[in-house]
């Protein structure tokens, strides 16, 4: 059993932490045990209850999750085998899985399928997390998931780990890097970076020829 102290719990769960002391007081949410020096903690069985789930099945309910993503539309093809060599590879092993799909760069971090896959995360609903490769999930960033997994108990399963990028779509993630900058910038430096975009999609354009 995972147990929080006040300071987590309340961050897992939106609140603060003297809203968990007057729930305690109150007799609302009494905390799992208080450590000899006052500390509380709370356990996994006291986070699951909270996000609603019933305390027989929170284990039965985590899932495994597919996630799969490209960086735009006209990769809609690369995502249809990429969720196929997915659910290839989870059939194989048995497991009983659902598949999230994204279409959005690599280093958005605001795309509608990892927001959800996040949510899953945090509601202790997802046992593994299987993706093709490491940087489908995100390009840049990944450890950040990884660690927030490691919180919930969650594993990341990647099915291929040799070093694989298609150039394309890093240049087109490397350019939205260089464009936010941009806009943040003024004048003759944003001139610079402006030029530097136009070189690298004229780059890009040499390099498919």
């Amino acid at each position: 059993m995972k147990y929080y102290s006040i300071g987590e719990f309340a961050k897992l769960i939106g609140k603060t932490e003297q809203t968990l002391r007057n729930w305690d007081k109150n007799g609302t949410l009494k905390p799992h045990h208080v450590v000899e020096s006052g500390y509380r903690y709370y356990s996994q069985e006291q986070l699951n209850h909270f996000f609603g789930f019933k305390n027989n099945n929170a284990e039965q309910k985590r899932r495994v999750i597919g996630y799969c993503r490209v960086s735009s539309n006209k990769q809609k093809d690369d995502l249809e085998r990429q969720i196929e060599n997915v659910k290839t590879y989870m059939i194989a092993k048995a497991y009983s899985f659902d598949i999230i799909s994204d279409i959005g760069s690599g280093i958005n971090y605001n795309k509608k399928g990892l927001n959800q896959l996040v949510e899953l995360i945090t509601t202790s609903q997802v046992e593994k997390i299987v993706i093709l490769y490491k940087d489908r999930l995100l390009r840049f960033g990944f450890e950040l998931i990884e660690n927030l997994c490691n919180q919930f108990n969650t594993t990341i399963e990647i099915i291929d780990n040799t070093e694989k990028t298609e150039e394309q779509e890093l240049v087109e993630d490397l350019i939205q890097i260089v464009t936010a900058f941009s806009c943040r910038l003024q004048c003759k430096r944003a001139n610079k970076a402006k030029k530097m975009i136009k070189e690298l999609l004229e780059d890009e354009k040499g390099d498919l020829y």
